[in-house]
């Protein structure tokens, strides 16, 4: 992947993130389920990750 296409995931992914954060937020105001938001954070956290390192790698 170019440097361009790793920037441009890595604003999706972030994105996403903020979206399920929200989301998060809302069903524990309600007391709802949150496992499948966490687990859906933890997933995003990594791929977050995953990306950042391989544009540290480009630089």
């Amino acid at each position: 992947m170019t440097k361009k296409e790793l920037e441009a995931k890595l604003a999706e992914l972030k994105s996403d993130y903020v979206r399920i954060q929200s989301d998060l937020d809302k069903l524990e105001y309600v007391k709802g389920r949150v496992s499948s938001a966490q687990n859906q954070l933890a997933r995003l956290e990594d791929e977050i990750a995953e990306v950042n390192r391989q544009l540290d790698e480009l630089e």
